[in-house]
């Protein structure tokens, strides 16, 4: 299997990297390793699906430390936490901010790879989402601010003639711009472009 994505290992433990990178690498998985939070962060994170195998605890900052930091990201990296000193409250916590898993150790190497491929799955679901957002953005940045405007009534399900009457416009006018509105929206069906407006969380609810 080759995914389309890389793992990541952050683990101070020199043993422990090169044990999980041997791993990674023996099912078809690009991976890349780091010995603290700080090595990690210095480098850029690629542009691309991937996932966190995460020690909890590391010399300075620690795992969760790291997974505070990276919760601040626009695109949040899917985080599997491994610990050979696992507490109740660490996993609540690790858990809370959106932990994919969380596997003390020992642990088996099937289990921690089935947590891998969910990981990779869900950041290739965010990454199609984002790029779904990114070209309606795109088509909603050619529109004039009248189109907006008819997109905005439309979206909340108002008729021709309703929008007509609450932009002070004619009929036929509004019918000119809605037709335009669809084209570069290339919207063919006003629930689909309804549904691109969810997505970019421009519908307004209906007064």
């Amino acid at each position: 299997m080759t995914p389309d994505g890389v793992v990541y290992v952050v683990d101070d433990d020199e043993s422990v990297r090169r044990s999980l990178l041997r791993l990674l690498r023996s099912v078809g998985l690009e991976a890349m390793a780091f010995p603290s939070a700080s090595a990690f962060l210095e480098r850029p994170i690629d542009d691309r699906p991937c996932c966190l195998i995460l020690d909890l605890r590391l010399r300075g900052p620690s795992g969760l430390d790291l997974q505070a930091e990276l919760g601040g990201k626009p695109q949040a990296i899917p985080i599997i936490f491994i610990t050979g000193h696992g507490t109740v409250p660490a996993s609540v916590r690790a858990m809370k901010g959106g932990a994919l898993d969380f596997l003390e150790k020992p642990f088996d190497d099937g289990e921690l790879l089935e947590s891998v491929q969910r990981a990779l799955a869900r950041s290739r679901d965010q990454y199609a989402e984002h790029a779904e957002r990114d070209l309606i953005q795109h088509r909603l940045d050619t529109l004039t601010p009248r189109e907006r405007q008819v997109l905005r009534l439309v979206v909340r399900g108002m008729l021709n003639k309703q929008i007509a009457a609450d932009l002070g416009a004619a009929e036929k006018t509004i019918k000119i711009h809605r037709g335009r509105v669809m084209k570069k929206m290339q919207a063919d069906s006003v629930a689909n472009l309804v549904r691109m407006a969810q997505r970019i969380g421009l519908e307004e609810p209906r007064v």
